[in-house]
């Protein structure tokens, strides 16, 4: 999964220098700017931070990941910066996007940068909605990755660090800055919606940070742990599962009340009846009700022009055909007392030439073709098995789609 558009950019950091960053554009107008701050010592580009960009910039939200003062292609020396300065930094970074773009309504923290943006989330009014990877509850945590050199740089003043397999220089007022700072403050006073992932197996930063964090917040606050994910996300699947959460959780904090109304049309279908409405988000996404008591959501995929925040209409289709098909095979087990046990229906549509098509009526042209595996479990006998075939066309949906179908149309008053 990559990003539509991304684009390198450079800011003026909070010591002057220029920093390097990179915006994830989507396809079409952004719904949202976030902006994401790295781990500790790493970079814009590493792979967590990379994969939730390109993810949630498919979800319609732009992404500002950046490199602190002296990490990257940043400039500056990373042995004079300290958790002050990236913080300022973090603001710098929301200040160029409210400049050439919109204010972000998104903070997003990896690690030590999850802690930076709880702590600078006040200072971004605009923000609504905050959410932390592997956050520390406190940024003193990171000594923890150089303790056997605390000694030296408390006498001399500084040390060389490995971290990572990378020399880095740490000075004493950098331990000094981290220790100075009131974590519980900062986020019991976010007013903020809260995010919180952390993995239960971090082996980096302990899962009592998570708690810790929870603790201290306010409402609206959730907590979703990240099973046997590493600290760095480094499988693909964790990064784009983080990703997907965040935009599902955000999305209802993204828009004000007025802005989610013109969005999300509030739809009153009455029982026996669907009703399917424009959302406003993209260019086809759909909101639909069905009477009244389920709600379901419709688009087309990125490369067709949408924004992918749902099924297709054919994807909606075969999902009807297949649940039609399962639920029918239910019905005749249960009424027959047959040992079936599970039924999974996997469908695909696909257009064909007709000519290609031995047993169709039409000659010419192409026609739509739905291929259903049928995989069914138990005890069956094979003779059973073949009824079930012969049961699954007998399902509703699957004589609709083959009979002949009146569809009246009329425009509302």
């Amino acid at each position: 999964m990559t990003a539509k558009r991304s684009e390198k950019v450079t800011f003026a950091g909070a010591q002057g220098q220029s920093l390097a960053a990179r915006l994830d554009l989507p396809a079409g107008e952004p719904r949202a700017f976030a902006l994401f701050a790295h781990c500790f010592t790493c970079s814009k580009d590493i792979f967590a931070a990379a994969r939730i960009a390109a993810a949630l910039s498919e979800r319609g939200i732009a992404v500002l990941r950046f490199d602190f003062t002296g990490l990257g292609s940043s400039e500056g020396e990373f042995a004079n910066t300290n958790f002050t300065s990236n913080l300022e930094d973090l603001i710098a970074a929301a200040t160029y996007l409210q400049d050439h773009h919109q204010a972000p309504k998104l903070l997003i923290g990896h690690s030590l940068g999850g802690a930076a943006v709880l702590a600078a989330a006040s200072r971004v009014p605009e923000a609504v909605a905050v959410a932390t990877i592997g956050a520390p509850a406190d940024p003193a945590h990171v000594a923890e990755n150089f303790t056997t050199a605390i000694a030296e740089i408390e006498k001399t003043g500084e040390a060389e660090v490995s971290l990572g397999g990378r020399p880095i220089r740490i000075k004493k007022q950098f331990l000094d800055d981290i220790s100075a700072h009131n974590m519980d403050e900062a986020i019991g006073t976010l007013r903020k919606a809260l995010l919180i992932f952390h993995g239960p197996r971090d082996k980096t930063v302990g899962i009592e940070n998570a708690g810790a964090i929870f603790q201290a917040a306010k409402h609206p606050k959730s907590f979703v742990s990240l099973d046997d994910a590493d600290h760095l996300l480094s499988r693909r699947a964790d990064a784009i599962y983080v990703a997907d959460v965040i935009s599902a959780w955000a999305a209802r904090y993204l828009a004000s009340t007025e802005e989610a109304e013109q969005r999300e049309p509030a739809l009153t279908a009455k029982p026996g009846t669907i009703v399917v409405a424009e959302t406003g988000e993209g260019k086809f996404a759909q909101a639909i009700s069905i009477g009244g008591r389920h709600d379901l959501r419709a688009d087309e995929p990125v490369t067709y022009g949408g924004t992918d925040t749902g099924g297709s209409p054919y994807d909606l289709l075969l999902a009807s055909l297949g649940a039609c098909t399962s639920m029918t095979l239910r019905m005749y087990a249960e009424r027959k007392r047959l040992p079936l046990e599970r039924v999974s229906v996997t469908l695909s549509h696909d257009k064909i030439h007709a000519e290609d098509c031995g047993n169709c009526e039409t000659e010419t042209g192409k026609i739509d073709r739905i291929q259903r595996r049928i995989d069914i479990t138990g005890a069956l006998t094979p003779d059973q098995r073949a009824r079930l075939m012969q049961i699954a066309d007998m399902c509703p949906v699957h004589r609709t789609l083959h009979s002949e179908v009146l569809v009246e149309t009329r425009v509302s008053d």
